[in-house]
C-alpha cells in the first residue's frame, strides 16, 4: 500500500483564566487576537468558561466562529463552549469526527476533553486537561488520562495537553504516562509576566513526531492571562489511502 504524505500542524494550550487579564478587565477579543498570532491549527483552552449558573463560555460564540474556529461539542449547555472549563478549537481545514467528556477523579471540580479529528483523512486524538491546584488528587488524574487513553476502541495518534499545575519537572505521578509518551516542556509559562514555572505541558504518543516546540511570547499574551500559551509543531505519521495496493 502507498501513504499520503504525513501532515504537519500547530496546537496550542492556553489557559486563558475565563479571559480576565493582568488588567483584570474581561476582554475575549484580546483572547482571540492572541490565539491568531499563535497560528495554531488547534487550540486547547482551559478556563475557557464561567464558573456559575450554566457555566457560559468565557468567549462569545460569535466571536469564535468570526476568527474562523470550529468548536469541538463537548459542553453540556447551549451558553459554554467546554467542559469544567476545557474547550478544543480547530481550524475549518479539520474535520471533527467526536467530542468527549472525560471524568476525572476530583476533590474541586476537574475533568478533560477528547476531539477525534481528521486532517486531510489522517486521524489524530487530542485530549485536554486542566489538574488539581492542590496536588493532591494530580497523580490519580494522571493515572486516570492514561486509563482513558487505554480504554478507547481505536488506536490513534494522541496530543495530551493542558495545564497539569505542576512545578516540579516529573514527580512520580507522571511517570507512567511519560514512559509511554513523550513529554514535552516548551517551556516556562507561569506567570504571564514573569514566566518561572512549566505548569503547560504536552505528552506526545510515539506515533507523532515533534519538530519544535516553544511558548507563545508577545506583549499581548502578557496581558491577556495569567499563562502564556505553548504550541507544538507536530508530524503526524504517513496514512495510507483506502483500496490503494
Amino acid at each position: 500500500m502507498t501513504a499520503d504524505q504525513p501532515e504537519t500542524l500547530k496546537v496550542a494550550s492556553y489557559n486563558i483564566r475565563k479571559a480576565v487579564g493582568a488588567d483584570r478587565r474581561h476582554n475575549p477579543e484580546r483572547i482571540m487576537r492572541v490565539l491568531a498570532e499563535t497560528g495554531a491549527d488547534i487550540a486547547v483552552l482551559q478556563e475557557a468558561d464561567r464558573r456559575l449558573g450554566e457555566r457560559p463560555s468565557a468567549l462569545p460564540a460569535g466571536l469564535v466562529e468570526a476568527a474562523g474556529w470550529q468548536v469541538v461539542p463537548v459542553a453540556t449547555s447551549r451558553s459554554g463552549i467546554g467542559w469544567h472549563g476545557n474547550a478544543i478549537l480547530v481550524s475549518p481545514r479539520i474535520d471533527i469526527i467526536r467530542g468527549a467528556r472525560l471524568k476525572l477523579p476530583m476533590l474541586e471540580p476537574r475533568g478533560a476533553v477528547l476531539a477525534d479529528l481528521a486532517i486531510s483523512g489522517q486521524p489524530l486524538r487530542i485530549i485536554g486537561a486542566h489538574l488539581d491546584l492542590s496536588g493532591l488528587w494530580r497523580p490519580r488524574q494522571i493515572r486516570a488520562l492514561g486509563q482513558h487513553v487505554d480504554g478507547q476502541d481505536e488506536v490513534v495518534p494522541t496530543l495530551i495537553t493542558g495545564d497539569f499545575n505542576e512545578w516540579r519537572s516529573l514527580p512520580a505521578g507522571f511517570q507512567h504516562l511519560a514512559r509511554h509518551f513523550e513529554h514535552i516542556k516548551p517551556g516556562p509559562s507561569f506567570p504571564a509576566r514573569w514566566p518561572v514555572a512549566h505548569l503547560d505541558r504536552m505528552f506526545a504518543s510515539p506515533e507523532l513526531t515533534v519538530e519544535d516546540a516553544a511558548v507563545h511570547r508577545s506583549a499581548l499574551a502578557a496581558s491577556a492571562s495569567d499563562h502564556l500559551p505553548i504550541w507544538a509543531k507536530l508530524k503526524l505519521p504517513p496514512f495510507p489511502k483506502p483500496g490503494d495496493a
